[in-house]
């Protein structure tokens, strides 16, 4: 978790998911993986979580989508990092037709000699959405310096799912301060911005049509970061996390029937004083099978020490009209196919 850059450096992740079943574009050598059936597979929150090489999975401040049946997920590579230096190393994609077990595919975005990718950069939650008009995947991560004083977005595109995306650039969207991030793709392809702006609150900022840049204010919350949202029946669920730097807190959620609101008061989905049973939202993973559709709770165990060995805490939400609630299970597992959990 990240604590106030300026102050006790604390760190401003945010993240969203973007969920679509789209197209397989550029993806033929991984396509084989997604004619099988993928049966349920155990997920142990909090728990070592490795890709087929048996290395750690870097799925941290996740990004993830949906292409044909194989989910590909994103996240920051943090090997070898502390909170004392984050530098950007790579944004590594994974792809699984499970949820449970991943297999790496490439380093999507990658560390270059200068500019925002380069030396002593701050790359942060990746989230990737797919353009149907220009057939391009797009991808925003936040962009800073290490005194987190740029505070700013970062794009980049690609023809091909894993990549590799060339970037585009930074901005500060309509002119505000970005530090944690999410992206949110509404039913009508609308493209959507989560963002923590300090000096206002959580915004909900309209992308443009080809997603590249930022059109407009929708909403600003309270003083929320690490965003995530996804829609279910006709209904909008925000979850975000406080402002507690490296410690976790009991992160909330608040529900609304249109983006620019009313958007309801903010509550507790974990249980209370178990700080989300220990963790920071990164996303939600929404999946929708023949039978139902789940929401996943995808968060971050920050280990300051060592960041790139901290857990994944995946977790069921239980969503019903206007209320959300998580409950711990030291193993469970989901059928996509049908979208059940057990």
């Amino acid at each position: 978790m990240r604590g106030n850059r300026l102050a006790g450096r604390m760190r401003r992740r945010t993240f969203l998911v973007a969920l679509l079943a789209v197209p397989v574009l550029g993806a033929a050598p991984l396509a084989a993986a997604s004619l099988a059936a993928a049966a349920p597979a155990a997920i142990h929150p909090g728990a070592p979580w490795k890709d087929q090489h048996g290395n750690l999975l870097q799925l941290h401040g996740l990004g993830i989508i949906k292409v044909a049946n194989t989910w590909y997920g994103f996240g920051e590579d943090k090997v070898g990092e502390t909170k004392d230096d984050t530098s950007f190393r790579a944004i590594p994609c994974y792809s699984s037709t499970n949820l449970a077990t991943w297999t790496f595919v490439r380093e999507s975005l990658i560390h270059q000699r200068s500019g925002d990718l380069g030396p002593h950069r701050i790359v942060e939650r990746p989230k990737v959405l797919f353009n149907a008009a220009t057939k391009r995947f797009v991808m925003y991560v936040h962009i800073d310096d290490p005194t987190y004083a740029e505070a700013k977005v970062g794009v980049a595109t690609s023809t091909s799912v894993c990549g590799p995306y060339s970037y585009r650039g930074s901005f500060r969207p309509l002119g505000q301060q970005s530090r944690d991030i999410g992206l949110f793709q509404d039913s009508d392809g609308t493209g959507y911005l989560l963002t923590e702006d300090r000096a206002h609150g959580l915004r909900i900022d309209q992308l443009s049509a080809d997603y590249l840049s930022v059109t407009r204010s929708v909403a600003v919350l309270g003083r929320f970061e690490a965003p995530a949202m996804t829609k279910l029946g006709g209904r909008y669920y925000l979850l975000g996390s406080h402002l507690t730097g490296w410690n976790t807190n009991d992160n909330e959620y608040t529900t609304a029937t249109s983006l620019g609101g009313p958007w309801a008061a903010w509550h507790t989905f974990a249980p209370v004083g178990s700080k989300t049973f220990n963790s920071q939202t990164a996303n939600i993973i929404t999946v929708q099978g023949s039978r139902t559709t789940t929401a996943v709770y995808a968060g971050d165990r920050w280990m300051p020490g060592n960041l790139g060995s901290s857990p994944l805490v995946w977790l069921p939400l239980t969503i019903s009209g206007t209320k959300v609630s998580m409950a711990w299970h030291d193993t469970w597992s989901i059928d996509v196919t049908t979208g059940s959990w057990s």
